[in-house]
């Protein structure tokens, strides 16, 4: 990351001009708005307009536990097969996390530029470090995205909200969204047990339909699997996404010590920016 690499994917969140570098560590618009990039990789765009809570450090360390076992290693795989064939210059992350897919993807893809966006500065914070092609962005999805129009070939959106207009305006003419979804049975043994949150019914179908004004489904992959998994890992699973705010310490302490089965069920679709 450079002040000038990062400048050159935004734009003001208040004005909307480009942002350009404007001293040590200062991104600057035409109008005068400055805003404090950090040393760290990335500037914070956010605002203050709406209380939303991103990822906790403690919820960024149990995703980078269980993801760091391979778990999910074949959706990653299958994420970069999809990006790969792209070949995109630039690359934005939404809900980035850990920056554990983004970095399969950027594996392929050693020449690609990628902005890496969350809600969270600890997450866009650990999705920087050390990768030198990686900008860093904290921002609300569900606002004005500081990102300028048609600046990204390729949105990634796994597991994480998203925003239809704003997605489409970002991406340039023909561009890719890549977008994972849980399917009904994700993680249905945890849900019986009351350890994780509902998963919408054909949550697939749904997301296309929403997309479909600015957006054609191209490509679609399903995958199943039955995981065993040991009640750390199972405390690892459930404290690494949304149900971490709704399962405490005490409830994850008295599950019983033996392994478990647990379906992980998910689907990857590819969707064409509509021109």
């Amino acid at each position: 990351m450079s002040l000038q690499t990062l400048s050159e994917w935004l734009r003001c969140p208040i004005c909307f001009l480009p942002l350009e570098p404007g001293g040590t560590l200062v991104l600057l618009c035409a109008n005068g708005h400055a805003y404090d990039a950090n040393k760290r990789g990335f500037v914070s765009l956010a605002g203050a307009s709406r209380r939303l809570i991103g990822d906790s450090a403690e919820m960024l360390d149990a995703r980078d536990t269980f993801l760091a076992a391979g778990w999910y290693q074949s959706l990653r795989d299958n994420l970069g097969d999809l990006v790969a064939r792209e070949e995109p210059a630039r690359l934005l992350d939404i809900g980035c996390g850990t920056g554990y897919y983004l970095r399969g993807v950027l594996e392929r893809l050693p020449d690609t530029r990628a902005l890496a966006m969350d809600l969270s500065p600890v997450a866009v914070a650990r999705t920087v470090a050390g990768q030198g092609q990686v900008d860093g962005l904290v921002a609300d999805v569900w606002s004005p995205i500081p990102v300028r129009d048609a600046a990204v070939d390729v949105i990634l959106n796994v597991f994480a909200p998203r925003n239809p207009s704003e997605f489409h305006r970002m991406l340039r003419s023909g561009g890719l969204l890549a977008v994972v979804v849980p399917q009904e049975t994700h993680l249905q043994e945890l849900r019986a047990a009351g350890l994780a949150l509902g998963v919408q019914a054909n949550k697939s179908a749904q997301l296309a339909a929403t997309l479909d004004a600015h957006f054609v489904l191209e490509t679609r992959q399903a995958t199943t699997r039955i995981l065993s998994l040991d009640p750390g890992q199972v405390s690892s699973l459930v404290g690494m996404g949304p149900s971490a705010h709704h399962t405490d310490a005490a409830t994850l302490a008295g599950e019983p010590d033996a392994e478990r089965p647990v379906t992980v069920a998910v689907e990857l679709l590819g969707f064409r920016r509509r021109d």
